[in-house]
């Protein structure tokens, strides 16, 4: 149930963000203004896209499941605090034997992230999440479990207000295995799923 192209994301990533450590600042508006003037830095971004997430909490599933994304978040120089919801309905394949059921997976989530300008017009982060997630149409228990992980993305300004994201999330939740027959029933066992997303960036 893996994704080729989701796991090629996730590797160039982090190699980008190797330098993020030592160069952590805010993404600067290197736009005309009086010569000497300090370049203006955004506070404030907002996030739109397309999202996909694997589907292992739902047993025989053989499709993730695509969606959307959306984020909003305060920068500061270093660091950054950030609020997120993600929605997931639509599987990625469509042949005979697909996911049982009609899954869906939504998620809020919220952390904070570490944030460098790269290079040019590429900047990156990496972020802490944690939150809630409700897998629906398969009678999972419980029906808002406990969530969090990790995640990791690249900007590249395309204006000063605007960017194009690419990230990638690691994301552990826990929900009952279905059709489980062996001794330990249906108790919720925590799956690790990859996510990915695609989108733009407008910062203010």
């Amino acid at each position: 149930m893996k994704s080729t192209f989701l796991l090629s994301i996730l590797a160039v990533v982090p190699a980008a963000l190797m330098p993020l450590a030592a160069t952590c600042q805010a993404v600067p508006d290197a736009g005309s203004g009086p010569a000497g003037a300090k370049p203006r830095v955004y506070k404030y971004e907002a996030f739109a896209g397309y999202g996909y997430t694997q589907l292992n909490q739902v047993n025989l599933s053989r499709y993730g499941l695509q969606g959307f994304k959306v984020s909003v978040g305060r920068n500061w120089k270093y660091l950054g605090i950030v609020g997120l919801g993600d929605f997931y309905k639509y599987p990625t394949g469509f042949a005979g034997g697909g996911n049982p059921g009609k899954p869906v997976v939504m998620s809020a989530l919220g952390g904070m992230d570490v944030h460098s300008v790269l290079y040019g017009p590429l900047s990156g982060y990496f972020r802490a999440l944690m939150g809630g997630e409700h897998t629906g149409g398969e009678n999972m228990t419980p029906t808002i479990s406990f969530a969090g992980g990790v995640g990791v993305g690249m900007d590249y300004t395309l204006k000063p207000r605007w960017a194009l994201r690419a990230s990638g999330d690691w994301i552990g939740a826990a929900f009952t295995v279905r059709n489980n027959t062996n001794q330990l029933g249906y108790s919720p066992h925590t799956n690790w799923n990859l996510r990915a997303s695609i989108g733009l960036v407008y910062r203010f």
